[in-house]
């Protein structure tokens, strides 16, 4: 899916974004655990990257139970990040963050991060070469043994259209028809690239990090923990 249509999409989806997936709380709730565990041994002072952050949800909590970590959150939707800079004005963590309206390539360059978060983002990158030029770039924004927190829509092929049954009713809740079931399926086998979570694990891989590690699914949706190589990384 092209960039132009990406930030469309989400700035027309940004003012009722959370509303809408207020039913997977409980999802956010694992990956917001699984998370919290990954990175809890980084420094006090430790620099975090949120790629595609959306309103914010993955980092209020790290900003809640880390008050001495600073958060760089970038996301192409400039109705998103106001979403998020809103969030973090409330919650108090406003002064602590970098706010970037734009896709990563875009960031200035800057000191490296400790971690990076990264949650429904790739899914739209339908190259392969391209996903893995993506984990790259999140790879040589990161220390020697940076961590990422991943997660993306997978699924086999074989099981697709069962798992999107599955995540429709999980989402959305019960009565959704075959016919929604149908179009979203289209979708994810043309316009979002739901890839079998081996292939989105090697991919991830490609793109300059440590075998991840499957730490999470609900559905259609996997997550993953991995790092970047221990030793120095060029400048």
């Amino acid at each position: 899916m092209r960039a132009g249509d990406l930030r469309s999409i989400f700035d027309r989806q940004a003012e009722g974004y959370d509303r809408r997936w207020a039913r997977a709380a409980p999802v956010r709730a694992a990956l917001d655990l699984v998370v919290g565990a990954a990175f809890s041994t980084l420094p006090d002072d430790a620099r975090i990257l949120a790629v595609g952050v959306g309103t914010g949800l993955e980092i209020a909590p790290l900003a809640r139970a880390h008050p001495g970590w600073t958060f760089t959150a970038v996301d192409p939707s400039p109705r998103m990040i106001e979403a998020c800079r809103r969030r973090a004005e409330e919650e108090g963590f406003a002064p602590r963050c970098t706010f970037h309206t734009g896709t990563l390539d875009t960031l200035a360059p800057g000191p490296r991060h400790h971690a990076a978060t990264c949650f429904l983002v790739s899914q739209f990158i339908t190259d392969r070469e391209g996903r893995a030029d993506f984990f790259r770039s999140i790879a040589d924004r990161l220390q020697p043994g940076g961590r990422l927190a991943s997660a993306d829509l997978a699924s086999d092929a074989g099981a697709l259209r069962d798992m999107t049954r599955l995540w429709l009713i999980a989402t959305e809740g019960p009565g959704v028809n075959e016919a929604l079931v149908d179009r979203l399926h289209a979708v994810y086998t043309s316009e979002v690239a739901v890839w079998s979570p081996g292939l989105v694990a090697d991919v991830i891989e490609r793109g300059g990090f440590e075998p991840p590690m499957p730490v999470v699914q609900v559905a259609l949706l996997h997550g993953w923990v991995t790092r970047t190589p221990a030793g120095e990384r060029p400048a």
